[in-house]
């Protein structure tokens, strides 16, 4: 599901338990230092207010990122907030599951509305 587009970027969100975004240019760059330094400093910047906004919405324990991009050979930015009581914590999402967890987070489309807002700022 595509939560944010402009001309350059579009954000998607990641079906999980966890508040968990995706963010990819629209070109088809295979690695970050492909990209012109002016969309890799864009891209950097859209990453800041996600970060910054799953903090201040979710108060998570932790903040990861990732980039692997080896199933996906394009450039794409894994932002994901993590709780000490989600299914995989302390692993990474991709790792084994350690327990059941119910968590209790406010709305995803009030988050979503938040981050729209932040980047058209």
């Amino acid at each position: 599901m595509t939560i944010y587009e402009d001309n350059e970027l579009y954000i998607e969100k990641e079906s999980s338990e966890i508040p968990w975004l995706k963010i990819f240019t629209k070109e088809p760059f295979v690695e970050l230092g492909d990209l012109p330094k002016e969309l890799r400093m864009r891209l950097w910047n859209v990453y800041d207010i996600i970060e910054r906004e799953m903090r201040e919405y979710y108060n998570p324990k932790k903040i990861n990122m990732a980039s692997f991009a080896n199933m996906l050979p394009r450039v794409h930015i894994h932002v994901m907030a993590r709780f000490e009581s989600d299914s995989y914590f302390p692993n990474p999402m991709w790792g084994e599951k350690l327990r059941e967890s119910k968590l209790n987070l406010p709305n995803e489309e009030e988050f979503f509305n938040r981050v729209r807002k932040a980047l058209d700022r």
